[in-house]
């Protein structure tokens, strides 16, 4: 708690040269410190809060201490002008962190700030550890953590899609879910204990039914919640995209349609990719992790083998596959057989599950998308003879009637002239977040630690519904409705330990 009363400064912005850099420095000595270096018309310590003051920082050097703000310099001593900058005061407690803050302005090169920074330290100021200041805002009760680890995911946003579900979770989307529900349960405890202290005026009569109306109600909530952490995941970082087919297919022709450059070497010699070439796209507003695989075939080059076996890699542990078919070939026997072979590990998926059933069964569930490529030349396939292909492989389209049967889809596209793109970017949608992309209000879980403490209360409610069944004393209720009510304040960080809070502070950035 000492520490945490200490002065820190850290550089605010990026590494690298840039226009303006930001230095910040919170706590009870903020502007004390900063006014040590300031000289302006003013000291900082005259200025109201959210004011800005032009001047320079100096240090000094020679025999003297340093000099204090608005005083003359000692005799035997110099001031060394560090920079020309823009000193921003914050008073405690309307600014980020709840303290005093003080935000200078400086030129942007690496050298002029990491300068300043050395004189701020020896002026009195701590070194800020990774995440301080918003570790701060955190103790200081600004924005709980969940709000918190939201900041580090806006930062880290690599589409617009994960940065508006980020940017949702930050304006406190998630903490008023979880609020509700812990509200809710909070409050049935409470009745209990009263009825239970005071049954004149408090009845536990035929409460187990209130109490599976209850149940119901927080169930159905939390599992809508935890129904959006995987595609959470996959806003977040991506969904792992395996291109695959046999050699000369196409495969890197539409990667490089995807990304929109010539990325990978397209030739007309089958076997040109040996390894796997991972790169990132954003395809209708969601980032692909773009995995271009080596042509899978029999091969007796020691090198292309290789390559095969990544490829094979890769499919098992992809979020969906882009199979590519040469539609301006007749179907090969490297064709058919490499939809057998994928068939047998994806006949039975779900849409957007492949993460979960890939840790449940071993075996990668993911989704297919055929794309037939070349549709701008003379074809010899059709969509109609890859679709009975799938069928007779034991895979359904998406959109059967039969849910458990949507795992695939064929797509007619050409790498050469970008006809069908808009299309593949609709099937993703479809098949990943059930093209609900575009309400702006969907709820999502972008953080693994989120879902399990979701995951937790769901157990605990199970083990009330048991009660209630079993037809046990009301008391035996509280426990597990307190069970499930901490469950989820770890994720707002209201039940959280010390240790884990400073573990996920460590994880954030120098300097927020």
């Amino acid at each position: 708690m000492i520490r945490e009363k200490d002065t820190i400064a850290a550089i605010a912005t990026g590494t690298g040269s840039a226009g303006i850099g930001i230095v910040r420095l919170s706590g009870p000595e903020a502007v004390s410190i900063a006014d040590r270096l300031f000289r302006g018309k003013r000291r900082l310590s005259e200025l109201n809060s959210y004011t800005a003051a032009y001047g320079h920082l100096v240090r000094t050097k020679g025999a003297g201490q340093k000099t204090p703000a608005g005083s003359e310099a000692d005799p035997g001593t110099k001031e060394e002008i560090l920079d020309e900058v823009i000193a921003l005061v914050m008073r405690a407690p309307h600014t980020y962190t709840t303290e005093d803050v003080v935000e200078l302005s400086c030129h942007g090169g690496p050298l002029v700030l990491k300068r300043v920074l050395e004189e701020l330290t020896l002026a009195g100021a701590r070194l800020a550890e990774p995440g301080e200041f918003t570790k701060r805002a955190y103790l200081g009760g600004r924005i709980d953590l969940s709000e918190a680890e939201a900041v580090m995911d806006v930062i880290a946003a690599e589409n617009e899609r994960a940065l508006d579900a980020s940017l949702r979770q930050l304006r406190g989307g998630l903490k008023e879910a979880v609020s509700e529900l812990r509200e809710k349960l909070l409050y049935e405890t409470a009745y209990i204990e009263s009825a239970l202290d005071d049954p004149e005026n408090y009845s536990l009569e035929n409460y187990g039914d209130r109490m599976r109306t209850v149940l119901t109600d927080c169930t159905g909530r939390i599992h809508g919640l935890i129904a959006g952490a995987e595609e959470g995941r996959m806003l977040r970082q991506g969904i792992r995209t395996a291109i695959v087919g046999r050699p000369n297919a196409g495969k890197s022709s539409i990667l490089n349609l995807l990304l929109g450059e010539e990325r990978a070497i397209v030739t007309e010699i089958a076997g040109t990719t040996r390894d796997t070439l991972e790169e990132k796209a954003i395809l209708g507003g969601v980032q692909l992790v773009l995995i271009d695989t080596a042509g899978i075939r029999e091969t007796a080059d020691a090198v292309e083998q290789i390559g095969v076996q990544r490829a094979k890699a890769a499919v098992e542990t992809a979020d969906l596959i882009l199979l590519v078919i040469d539609a301006a070939e007749p179907l090969s026997g490297e064709d058919k057989e490499l939809l057998r072979s994928i068939s047998e590990d994806t006949a039975s998926a779900e849409p957007g599950n492949a993460a979960d059933e890939k840790q449940g069964s071993g075996q990668n569930h993911a989704p297919i998308l055929v794309l037939l490529n070349k549709n701008d030349l003379d074809t010899v396939v059709s969509a109609k003879d890859l679709e009975q292909i799938l069928k007779e492989n034991g895979i359904g389209l998406f959109g059967d009637t039969d849910a458990s049967k949507r795992t695939g889809r064929v797509l007619e596209i050409s790498a050469a002239t970008g006809d069908g793109k808009d299309r593949l970017a609709e099937a993703v949608q479809e098949l990943f977040f059930s093209g609900k992309l575009t309400d702006s209000q969907e709820q999502y879980i972008l953080n693994a630690r989120h879902k399990e403490a979701l995951q937790d209360a769901l157990s605990a409610l199970s083990r009330v519904s048991d009660s209630v069944d079993a037809g046990v004393g009301e008391d035996f209720y509280t426990i597990d409705l307190l069970a499930a009510y901490e469950a989820l304040g770890r994720i707002t960080g209201e039940t959280l330990e010390d240790d884990l809070a400073d573990k996920i502070f460590k994880e954030f950035c120098m300097g927020k």
